[in-house]
């Protein structure tokens, strides 16, 4: 059976496309699984942990025992410590069995549990079994915050954590190395143990070492699996610059990577727009695969609306940061600032937040947008009823957008105050300019230049990009430099027109739409 890219379940070597990580495997076990330390794996969802534990498993199994678990489905276990007890037994008794250990050593793990003290029992079968193993064992579990806010699981947690402590005494033997993998990390899990109680931080698991390798998938490691593509296919394909283009919309995220590629390979490749593989693997699209991606539900993305709704400031933080260039300063130790991270839509970034990667950044636009539609109404029917003039011979008009714009918003929104226009001309024109874009084409925010004072839109329709600047006046000095930072980015995207939009508040402001030439490039500025 050939390959295929995956983005459902376990990734398998011989059966998917899969970047090279061995890099960071090698890393997981000289720096931590040798040198004996316990340590969580916690990404957001979809982020290659089962995968990643399933490969360490792999390249351990010759010099150590390895106990691979999942917490996933067995909340049974967790109705009482005699059945955590009971159920710990069963589980690694036929991971043992599989891996062909003596059966003398199977029968010991197998005696029944004291009922009246389980988990002490549980703690002397793991030292006999740790005792007599011809090997080290690592234990591995896999979605174990999945039972994180029972005490019994705190019992367990408790007994790992005893056992480590009196092992670095000499005082008994245990598990070599524990690596617990989930979405959320146990030691700042918040807890509520009883409906009565008030939630509060609990943490049992302070023995753990901070997990600090990076598990996105680097543009190299993205190139190597599509390297293993080629050399089945043979697209031609130009794999530094696709690789590139995938991890500049995905910062990493393997689930991301997988599905864009899956897509590619799957639903573009023999398609009206791409007959043929080497046409779906151009940068045009990889375009037409993120923007598919996007527009799709999954576990991933239904994920993201319920977060949303269960978090509301950690909204008013996203919404902050894209619609106003707010800045927040990068504190992990801040329960929301380490929540946005943990679902996996902040990020650090020079000492400050920032999303993600930029399809989640434009599928949170795509989301705010259709919640403030309603409240924006009369410029977002405007752009959707006069979608069609914007395009000749299919080719997108963005001077004549820019034109409408200015005479639209000049006509709804001059009575309004300059707080209002501050606070929501940019989520304006992106209302405007949605519904003129959408089906056909892509916009993202250029996040190195969205601050306070500026804002950069880049426009990408069937391969033809716009650069659309967003900027509030703040003088005519600023306004000058403003500009000729334009040029410059101009020369990055290899296109000679460049937009200034400028909300100018000004009383004596001049508005109105003027071109600016220099070393044969334009810019039209539009002045609100």
């Amino acid at each position: 059976m050939p390959k295929k890219f995956n983005v459902t379940g376990l990734c398998l070597p011989n059966q998917h496309y899969m970047a090279d990580i061995s890099e960071k495997l090698h890393t997981i076990i000289s720096d931590y699984i040798q040198t004996g330390k316990y340590f969580t794996i916690n990404r957001a969802r979809q982020y290659g942990k089962t995968t990643t534990l399933y490969l360490l498993e792999q390249m351990l199994k010759n010099d150590y025992r390895v106990i691979r678990l999942s917490f996933e489905a067995a909340d049974e276990m967790f109705v009482s410590r005699n059945t955590l007890a009971q159920g710990l037994i069963r589980k690694i008794s036929r991971i043992l069995k599989l891996q062909n250990t003596p059966p003398a050593l199977i029968q010991s793990w197998n005696q029944p549990i004291s009922a009246q003290f389980p988990i002490d029992d549980l703690g002397e079968r793991i030292t006999e079994l740790c005792c007599d193993s011809d090997k080290k064992i690592v234990l591995m579990i896999d979605e174990v915050d999945k039972s994180s806010d029972n005490q019994v699981f705190l019992s367990f947690l408790g007994l790992l954590r005893n056992k480590y402590l009196e092992m670095m005494q000499e005082n008994d033997r245990t598990f070599h190395s524990v690596i617990l993998a989930g979405v959320y990390d146990i030691k700042n899990l918040k807890l509520k143990l009883h409906p009565e109680e008030i939630p509060k931080y609990n943490s049992p698991w302070n023995i753990a070492s901070d997990f600090t390798v990076d598990m996105s998938l680097s543009p190299n490691e993205i190139a190597n699996m599509l390297l293993d593509y080629e050399k089945d296919y043979h697209t031609g394909m130009d794999i530094s610059a696709i690789s590139r283009l995938i991890y500049d919309y995905t910062s990493g995220y393997p689930y991301l990577v997988s599905r864009i590629c899956q897509l590619t390979d799957e639903r573009l490749a023999g398609s009206a727009d791409f007959p043929s593989r080497p046409d779906a693997w151009s940068l045009t699209g990889i375009t037409g695969a993120e923007k598919l991606l996007r527009k799709e539900s999954g576990p991933l993305f239904d994920d993201i609306n319920k977060k949303l709704a269960d978090y509301p400031d950690l909204k008013h933080i996203l919404q902050n940061i894209l619609f106003h260039g707010k800045r927040y300063p990068f504190e992990k130790d801040v329960p929301l600032i380490q929540l946005g991270m943990t679902l996996g839509f902040l990020k650090e970034k020079e000492g400050f937040l920032a999303i993600e990667n930029r399809i989640f950044e434009t599928k949170l636009y795509d989301l705010f947008l259709a919640e403030s539609a309603a409240s924006y109404d009369k410029i977002y029917q405007i752009g959707s009823m006069e979608r069609n003039q914007y395009f000749v011979n299919g080719t997108l008009q963005m001077r004549l957008v820019m034109e409408k714009f200015y005479r639209h918003f000049t006509k709804i929104y001059r009575d309004n105050d300059q707080k209002f226009i501050e606070d929501q001309g940019r989520k304006i024109f992106l209302l405007y300019l949605q519904p003129i874009i959408n089906g056909a084409g892509n916009y993202y925010i250029e996040s190195q230049t969205r601050d306070l004072k500026r804002t950069d839109i880049i426009v990408d329709y069937k391969g033809v990009q716009s650069v659309i600047e967003l900027k509030i006046w703040h003088g005519k000095e600023y306004n000058q430099r403003g500009i000729r930072q334009l040029f410059e980015y101009l020369d990055y995207y290899k296109t000679d027109t460049g937009y200034l939009l400028s909300f100018n508040f000004n009383k004596n402001k001049k508005t109105g739409i003027q071109e600016i030439s220099y070393h044969g490039k334009r810019i039209m500025e539009v002045v609100v």
